[in-house]
């Protein structure tokens, strides 16, 4: 019996410990970003081939509409097909800032959120009023996308 109580209460303590990680939504921020936004330039070390969001070349990215809606984190991307070898291209996305700066991306098309398994994981920086940046560390080369706000 008591091994029974000291494996209950072990098991307890230990399922009752809780990491600190910082998962709360940053709301503030997640306003600011509120809005219609240009990926103006995007940045990588010369020498690398990068395919931003297995979508295209990174540079059919600048100059790309965005939309974000801060109410629902739900928002669009559009490319332009700014030049020959860039593809049309236009989907939904879900999105979120969380409190330690990290930015969740999703594109899902025509999907249902739920049935989108995956995403990408970037780092908020620099935001203003009129300007922000993401940062992709997840390849071999940091990859900033700069955004500037679209004025209506």
């Amino acid at each position: 019996m008591k091994k029974v109580l000291a494996i209950g209460i072990l098991s307890l303590a230990m399922f009752s410990c809780k990491t600190s990680t910082n998962t709360k939504n940053d709301v503030p921020t997640q306003i600011k970003l509120k809005g219609e936004w240009t990926l103006i330039n995007v940045k990588y070390p010369s020498g690398f081939k990068v395919t931003s969001f297995n979508v295209a070349d990174a540079k059919c990215f600048e100059g790309s509409q965005w939309k974000f809606v801060s109410n629902n984190n739900t928002g669009t991307v559009t490319l332009n097909n700014n030049s020959a070898n860039c593809p049309q291209y236009n989907s939904k996305i879900i999105w979120n800032i969380k409190q330690d700066t990290s930015f969740n991306l999703k594109f899902i098309g025509d999907d249902k959120a739920k049935h989108v398994t995956t995403g990408y994981n970037l780092t908020v920086s620099d935001i203003t009023d009129n300007t922000f940046e993401l940062i992709d560390n997840s390849t071999e080369a940091t990859i900033v996308y700069s955004f500037v706000k679209n004025n209506k």
